[in-house]
């Protein structure tokens, strides 16, 4: 069983920053690719960023620029640092652990950008 817990989300105002933390537990093999996921209201869920175990990172064109992913191989720990806020980026965000085709979620936390 694998498990994602994550931390960092809160109240921010526009223009400020955040970093997002990921940790995951449990049978996790090295081939793996962690990523960040954000949900808001009404909407659907949408990729931000990527990243493998070598590095190789994907970010979406919403938030290239801004937000930053990266990630500690021996905490099995992605980050995600959000900056130049903006009142639509509040959401829930969710990290996300693929291993195959088995895919994780972590709980899910909130950022708030107020205007």
């Amino acid at each position: 069983q694998v498990q994602l817990v994550e931390s960092g989300g809160g109240v921010v105002q526009a223009g400020g920053s955040l970093r997002l933390s990921c940790t995951a537990s449990g049978a996790i093999y090295s081939g793996n690719a962690m990523g960040w996921y954000r949900q808001a209201p009404g909407k659907q869920r949408e990729l931000l960023a990527t990243i493998s175990v070598s590095g190789y990172t994907y970010c979406a064109d919403s938030v290239k620029g801004r937000f930053t992913i990266s990630r500690d191989n021996a905490k099995n720990t992605v980050y995600l640092q959000m900056a130049s806020l903006k009142p639509e980026d509040t959401a829930v965000y969710y990290c996300n652990l693929r291993m195959g085709i088995a895919e994780f979620w972590g709980q899910g936390t909130q950022v708030t950008v107020s205007s």
